[in-house]
């Protein structure tokens, strides 16, 4: 082979590499080690794409003291949030045409002006089914919202719909058809970081009850522990959308010497266990019974309401708005309290957690 061949090989061969190498985002990175030596417990996170905290908007006003008449004693038709004080229900009523409505409208995007009471407006029904949701996280799923908790611009943002939203997938048959749903497998898709993946986990893991564990106890097959490998792709589709909605690697919730292991996890996995199980609460109780509300465009090709996952409240940050709390803005979010602080069970009923799991010294691997 002559020297000018040679040269051209050499060229070709370097190029190509380069090409290869460009999935791999050169460029500074950020680590940090969340566990102990040799666990593999490291957040790596590249700085260019790391998400700002949105701008948290001012109250439209100071929040008024509580007392004094009732909303429900000073408005008709009234049915949430009737034992709230007047002063507070206008304060929170001001808050949401900010968090939710278009400027343009005002008020007026949920209400009559000539009749306040009336519920003409679907999007007056939805508000009102959207408040009970609102108050049933922050009390019922405290597991996964901690103190912090929700309101409606955790999601909206400033925007009637939230941004980030998903329904039933163009060209694939209902979930609930005979046919059931293909999940657009090697359809390229940013919710499974355009992998050869089913770009649609969220039917069956958002608003189904199909169970995410693909892990057995044993490396050899067991007629107790059988999952097929289309199962295993729809659960990792699920993960790389947790993943980037949350803005992290696998390595935030999991150990990687057992990704299946409970002890060995960080408690961060815990509290994505209830944010799964809270997300198939929000799609199945409240937003898909307001099926007829909805009008044809606020609604998915198949003629489902537009759903939430992970990404409508996070948006690329391991905490919405940064981890800053709104609620004391508006304490009639709260809801009332539970008997419970989350749903029976949890992950040490269905995954078999140990009872210590959320002590340091009972995460790490033994030797």
């Amino acid at each position: 082979m002559s020297r000018a061949l040679t040269k051209a090989a050499i060229a070709s061969i370097g190029g190509l590499s380069l090409l290869l190498l460009g999935g791999c985002e050169f460029g500074a990175k950020q680590k940090t080690q969340t566990g102990y030596r040799g666990t593999g417990l490291e957040q790596i996170v590249d700085v260019r794409h790391v998400v700002k905290a949105s701008a948290i908007p001012a109250p439209p006003y100071p929040l008024p003291p509580d007392g004094g008449p009732t909303a429900g004693e000073s408005y008709q038709n009234l049915k949430v949030l009737g034992g709230v004080s007047k002063e507070r229900f206008d304060h929170l009523m001001a808050e949401m045409s900010q968090w939710v409505a278009p400027p343009e409208q005002g008020c007026n995007y949920c209400h009559n002006p000539e009749n306040m009471a009336s519920d003409e407006k679907y999007t007056k029904v939805v508000a009102r089914r959207m408040l009970q949701m609102t108050r049933n996280i922050n009390s019922r799923w405290s597991s996964h919202v901690k103190e912090t908790g929700v309101t409606c611009y955790t999601c909206h943002r400033g925007n009637a719909v939230p941004v980030n939203k998903w329904a039933f997938a163009q060209g694939t048959p209902h979930p609930g058809s005979i046919l059931g749903n293909k999940h657009g497998q090697n359809t390229p898709e940013a919710n499974v970081g355009y992998a050869s993946l089913p770009s649609d986990p969220f039917a069956d893991y958002l608003n189904g009850q199909q169970q995410i564990r693909v892990a057995g106890n044993s490396p050899f097959p067991s007629k107790d522990h059988v999952v097929s490998v289309k199962d295993a792709e729809k659960t990792y589709g699920l993960m790389m959308h947790i993943s980037s909605a949350l803005g992290v690697n696998c390595t935030y919730c999991h150990n990687t010497q057992s990704f299946r292991a409970w002890n060995l996890s960080r408690a961060q996995r815990a509290t994505a266990y209830y944010g799964i199980r809270m997300v198939r609460d929000i799609n199945e109780d409240y937003i898909s019974s307001l099926q007829p509300v909805f009008p044809a465009y606020r609604k998915g090709p198949h003629g489902d309401p537009y759903k939430v996952n992970c990404t409508t409240c996070h948006q690329g940050q391991s905490k919405p708005l940064g981890g800053v709390s709104m609620i004391a803005q508006a304490p009639a979010l709260k809801g009332p309290p539970l008997a419970t602080a989350a749903p029976e069970g949890g992950p040490a009923a269905a995954t078999a957690v140990p009872a210590a799991f959320n002590k340091p010294a009972e995460m790490t691997a033994k030797k």
